[in-house]
């Protein structure tokens, strides 16, 4: 029971944090489950315990998604690199992660579990990506510099108003960096 609800008010969390970003309230939380704020608070004691549980159930997500793309017998290794790499869950689309930006000085515990969980979990893709080279699609590259490449980039995203200024959405970004990386790793 308790799981389930956890799982309801960080969905929750998730849906008002893409309406209003990181200045969304507990109020705002309770509204959108229609339940009380002191039953969200005995699951999640502040705001930050939220933030820092509705990172890494983000991140989850994603992991389960990139799990779904491994195992999807259909897709080259070329086309399984591509979608790992650019994997968003579907609920996550409309998230305007450009408002992870603030988080740095506002909720800087926050900011730092979203780094960390951008610099781990790496083996899936990095497995891929010797795979890749193993069958002659992919060229023989430095791995640890196309990770460095697509963590600096999403941390650049999250750090500075890049998307915004280019009027892009974290989305678009994403997929246009894939698409950059994709088209200078894979054999022509």
């Amino acid at each position: 029971m308790e799981e389930n609800l956890k799982n309801r008010i960080l969905q929750a969390t998730i849906n008002v944090f893409s309406q209003k970003g990181i200045k969304f309230t507990m109020d705002d939380i309770a509204k959108e489950l229609s339940m009380s704020k002191k039953t969200i608070y005995t699951v999640f004691d502040k705001k930050t315990s939220l933030m820092l549980d509705m990172v890494d159930y983000c991140f989850d997500a994603i992991k389960v998604s990139e799990g779904e793309i491994i195992e999807d017998g259909a897709l080259s290794t070329v086309e399984k690199i591509e979608r790992i790499l650019g994997v968003m869950p579907e609920s996550y689309v409309d998230l305007d992660l450009a408002q992870l930006s603030m988080l740095r000085d506002k909720y800087p515990q926050v900011y730092k579990r979203v780094e960390h969980r951008l610099e781990t979990g790496w083996e899936s893709t990095i497995n891929l990506i010797r795979q890749g080279i193993d069958e002659g699609v992919i060229r023989d590259i430095p791995i640890p510099l196309v990770k460095l490449m697509l963590e600096s980039t999403l941390e650049s995203f999250f750090k500075r108003d890049v998307l915004t200024m280019s009027g892009l959405t974290y989305d678009e970004g994403l997929k246009t960096v894939v698409n950059i990386i994709i088209d200078g790793i894979k054999v022509r």
